[in-house]
């Protein structure tokens, strides 16, 4: 069984976010999991559900703030042990080529 899972954390704050979404971040090395971050969030893949609702419990929890906002999209594929980089290759396979990657 594979989950995959966006997870966005932040503080509700005008200051930048960007320490606090390191901290965030930096929760997830004392798990079981994968990730990538990206501008929009964090996407994590785990074995099960809950080493990932654990991992992401820290992550909520590593987020100093008076007020903290978290959005998580789970997609749990119960029959299937595909990873996650599986999803982008079947629609690079879609389009012919590589996905864009990267920002500058």
């Amino acid at each position: 069984m594979t989950v995959i899972a966006l997870l966005s954390v932040a503080p509700v704050t005008e200051d930048s976010m960007a320490a606090d979404v390191a901290d965030a971040v930096a929760a997830l090395d004392d798990f079981d999991v994968t990730y990538e971050t990206n501008p929009m969030g964090t996407v994590v893949e785990a074995d099960d559900i809950d080493t990932l609702l654990d991992a992401v419990a820290a992550a909520h929890k590593a987020v100093d703030a008076d007020r903290v906002s978290t959005f998580l999209k789970v997609d749990d594929k119960r029959a299937s042990d595909e990873p996650a980089s599986e999803k982008v290759d079947a629609v690079e396979r879609e389009l012919g080529r590589e996905a864009r990657s990267g920002f500058e």
